[in-house]
């Protein structure tokens, strides 16, 4: 039987707007490290409600990609990480590439809703565009050398991509110079 993380839920630590992490350092509940966990539980969420209506041959890579997001806010919450975030960010480059060559080329921006799974994959993938601009203003050193950044940047790669495919059709945008006009 592994270890216990949580023995408790309730610890009344946090009721006067601090936290701490794991390197047993408090913070206040508005320090960006603590947003970035924060963000992070977030779009790990989101993806939570995307496995609820996609397809099967997508569950298990979106439930690896899970707990890849846990394995980022492990690293925030220590201040380091010993995985390989490059060959991880290459890994998930890969299967963006294989994704998109399925898809017809975009002449145009994709506005986000052919149906509800679509539709929740780019809720998810706007999150995670947060998680990555957090990242970045929290600029945990170790975190940015360690490539986090460019995974962050590649997972919403993937998840745009994965919304294209399960669109039932892409409704792209019209720019206004473009739109129709009325006339009175």
């Amino acid at each position: 039987m592994g270890r216990y993380r949580v023995t408790r839920v309730t610890t009344t630590k946090g009721d006067q707007g601090t936290t701490s992490l794991a390197d047993g350092t408090n913070y206040p509940k508005h320090d960006d490290r603590i947003e970035l966990v924060g963000v992070l539980d977030e779009a790990n969420a989101s993806l939570g409600l995307v496995l609820q209506c996609v397809d099967r041959k997508h569950v298990d890579e979106l439930v690896v990609l899970q707990s890849r997001l846990f394995d980022v806010g492990a690293a925030v919450a220590v201040g380091d990480t010993s995985h390989d975030w490059v060959s991880q960010t290459e890994e998930l480059a890969e299967r963006v590439k294989e994704l998109n060559s399925k898809l017809a080329p975009l002449t145009e921006f994709v506005l986000p809703g052919s149906n509800e799974t679509s539709a929740r994959i780019h809720m998810a993938r706007t999150i995670v565009r947060r998680v990555e601009r957090v990242f970045w203003k929290a600029g945990i050193t170790s975190l940015v050398e360690a490539g986090i950044g460019a995974y962050l940047n590649r997972l919403s790669d993937y998840l745009f991509v994965l919304a294209r495919t399960t669109a039932d059709e892409e409704v792209l945008w019209q720019p206004l110079s473009d739109a129709p006009t009325s006339s009175d």
